[in-house]
């Protein structure tokens, strides 16, 4: 099978669907690789280390997708890369297909294959493709909080772990994932007031942490009295739940913040919209919102090799045996099945925008 990987042309994203060592994999089980030049500066790799590994390097991003069956990304296709698709070709990566009509509708048009990180799913629940980035986006989201809060951001000017003689910043995390936790030790070892929400509830750094319930009441509680909060709720290939509501900002203090990470999948906060990490912020009702939908481009090194070592197995499960037969055989990629040939085959992602969803086996 002929793989290709584009350079990522999202706002501000240096990271690279590839290492050299997965360009090595795939040419060691007979497969061709096809990668744009420049596609690895972001991530710190240069063209000659994927030419090592046995890579063509091509000039220009037309030749790659004309060139691939199987198209290795990071995150969503953006213009014009649609118009680049072919019938049949197989789309692998984050996709966040709930959130965006326009996205969905456009991939169905194309009528690839699309298939998702974010819902490739173990018997367990466990998204595998999303824990990387989840732990990545979790830990700076405490470090992203911490900056907002600074006046320059528009901030309260609060110090998060506090000083001697003035109280610790207090940070209310909504959900318990990959994300939640993450950002939990991170808080804690900031030496901030924690408290962490969720329908689940776990101590999870002994004792350092306030756990809740999640109900209506305890959130309102929590993020009201937080100077930083944390959205870090997840539904697998659905739309997040809004669980921030405009009413709850303004219950806050002015200057307070409010680190949505996930707005990739609508975000949970009533006043959440997409931002970049040239623009990153934006203040309403008060509050300053870092809502930024690529958070784990922050640092493009330690995000490639982190994701690429996850999607790796996948990836070459597909170039093996072709889709189809990989996702019969593997439940879990079934799950990261989106469109196929203009059908959502995904019953979250049909539901959130109201559209007939048909099973996999189907198309």
């Amino acid at each position: 099978m002929r793989v290709g990987i584009p350079t990522e042309i999202k706002a501000d994203e240096h990271r690279v669907a590839i290492t050299p060592s997965g360009v090595a994999a795939f040419v060691a089980r007979g497969h061709e690789v096809v990668i744009e030049a420049g596609a690895g500066i972001g991530s710190a790799i240069p063209d000659e280390s994927y030419r090592a590994a046995g890579a063509a390097v091509l000039d220009g991003p037309d030749a790659v997708w004309e060139r691939a069956d199987l198209v290795l990304k990071v995150k969503e296709p953006l213009d014009p890369e649609f118009e680049r698709m072919r019938s049949g070709q197989v789309l692998f990566t984050y996709l966040h297909l709930a959130a965006s009509r326009d996205l969905t509708t456009r991939l169905l048009e194309r009528r690839i294959v699309g298939i998702g990180y974010e819902t490739v799913q173990l018997t367990d629940g466990t998204l595998p493709l999303l824990v990387p980035m989840s732990e990545v986006a979790g830990r700076l989201s405490i470090q992203a909080g911490a900056t907002s809060l600074e006046m320059r951001s528009g901030g309260k000017g609060l110090l998060l772990p506090g000083v001697s003689g003035v109280r610790r910043g207090r940070v209310t995390i909504l959900g318990a994932g990959v994300v939640g936790l993450n950002a939990c030790v991170v808080g804690v070892g900031f030496g901030a007031d924690v408290t962490i929400i969720d329908i689940y509830v776990r101590d999870v750094v002994q004792g350092h942490v306030t756990t809740l319930m999640s109900n209506a009441a305890n959130i309102e509680g929590a993020v009201a009295s937080a100077d930083l909060v944390i959205c870090s709720v997840l539904i697998p290939g659905a739309r997040t739940p809004r669980l921030v509501t405009r009413a709850h900002l303004t219950q806050m203090e002015p200057g307070s913040a409010l680190v949505d990470v996930a707005v990739d999948q609508g975000g949970c906060a009533e006043t959440s919209r997409p931002t970049t990490h040239h623009d990153p912020r934006y203040v309403e009702e008060g509050v300053v919102h870092y809502c930024v939908s690529n958070m784990p481009g922050a640092v493009p090194h330690t995000s490639t090799y982190a994701l690429t070592n996850a999607t790796m197995a996948y990836a070459l499960e597909i170039a093996d045996r072709g889709w189809r037969v990989a996702a019969a055989q593997d439940p879990a990629l079934a799950k990261g099945v989106n469109v196929v040939d203009g059908q959502v085959t995904h019953q979250a992602v049909a539901a959130a925008h109201r559209l007939q969803g048909v099973a996999l086996t189907e198309t």
